[in-house]
């Protein structure tokens, strides 16, 4: 049985550098690669991190129902293939879904077993530091993103694990055992088919 990860967080909060960690250390864990209109940062590629279109693409999308969840944040478009997700899931690969609580309330009405994670830096105050050192936005981006910050944390309670982004390889650590605590479970739902086998048997 394959698991869904929902895995939110505010921009800056490091959400991505934990996935890629995570990625690299689990080869049967798949990112599923969300649709935006936001242009590429500097080392991305299409196809890798994002899909790259632009808004009259993505709102054709839109019209025709290809995506799972969209949400407009920050100026620009994002949204979930369903495509992608049924092709992954299809292949018993465990998925990433890196969206925002809108999304991640979207899509736990299509998929309630889905597991769900909230990224927090340790404080705004850290959170802002990281946004000026990437360096990749304007002084008023930075305060959109702080804004929208405080509102995606309100949110928080509506996840099943918190991990706080101090350290990085603590960090991953933790999402780490979150990964393999669904392993585990799911190791249990498949021993019990085979203890019920062998008492047929």
């Amino acid at each position: 049985m394959s698991n869904i990860f929902i895995i939110s967080a505010p921009s800056g909060a490091g959400k991505s550098s934990l996935i890629d960690g995570l990625i690299a250390n689990y080869d049967s864990i798949k990112k599923s690669v969300s649709v935006t209109t936001r242009k590429p940062r500097e080392g991305e590629k299409n196809g890798e991190q994002y899909i790259f279109t632009d808004e009259a693409d993505f709102k054709k999308r839109l019209d025709k129902k290809e995506f799972l969840e969209h949400a407009h944040v920050h100026g620009n478009w994002y949204g979930t293939s369903k495509l992608l997700v049924e092709s992954e899931l299809n292949k018993n690969h465990d998925l990433i879904l890196e969206i925002d609580f809108q999304g991640a309330q979207v899509v736990r009405t299509h998929y309630p077993n889905s597991i769900s994670i909230f990224i927090l830096p340790p404080s705004m105050a850290v959170l802002r530091a990281r946004l000026e050192k990437r360096n990749t936005d304007s002084a008023s981006v930075i305060e959109r993103r702080l804004d929208a910050a405080t509102s995606e944390i309100a949110h928080v309670s509506e996840y099943q694990y918190v991990i706080i982004n101090e350290m990085y390889e603590d960090a991953l650590s933790d999402l780490e055992a979150i990964i393999r605590s669904a392993e585990l479970r799911n190791s249990t739902s498949k021993s019990k088919e085979i203890v019920k086998n062998h008492i047929k048997g």
